[in-house]
């Protein structure tokens, strides 16, 4: 089933299919997103913070927790794009870089 995944800051919507990393999901569809450590949960620079929808994401980890510590701008719907798997429809804004 595809999901709706509105990033604000770029003014798109695109869809994804369940299962799909919004990372995946953004870079799939050439979304401007930082993401250093290659999308394997190892910086922090992949960070979103997710307006609508958060509910519908897998858990945060300890490994998230930690480095989300290292983003600036961290909010309580804040997120890492590479460890969060879509579950439904979405609107996300990606922070400007510090």
């Amino acid at each position: 089933m595809k999901s709706k995944l509105f990033f604000k800051t770029e003014n798109r919507t695109i869809e994804a299919e369940a299962g799909t990393t919004i990372l995946d999901a953004a870079l799939d569809a050439d979304i401007d997103i930082n993401y250093d450590c290659g999308g394997n949960g190892a910086c922090s620079t992949c960070h979103v913070v997710v307006e609508q929808g958060l509910e519908t994401l897998n858990g945060k980890t300890e490994d998230e927790l930690d480095l989300l510590e290292e983003a600036e701008g961290v909010t309580e719907s804040s997120r890492l794009a590479c460890q969060c798997q879509i579950g439904g429809d979405l609107v996300l804004v990606i922070p400007p870089e510090a």
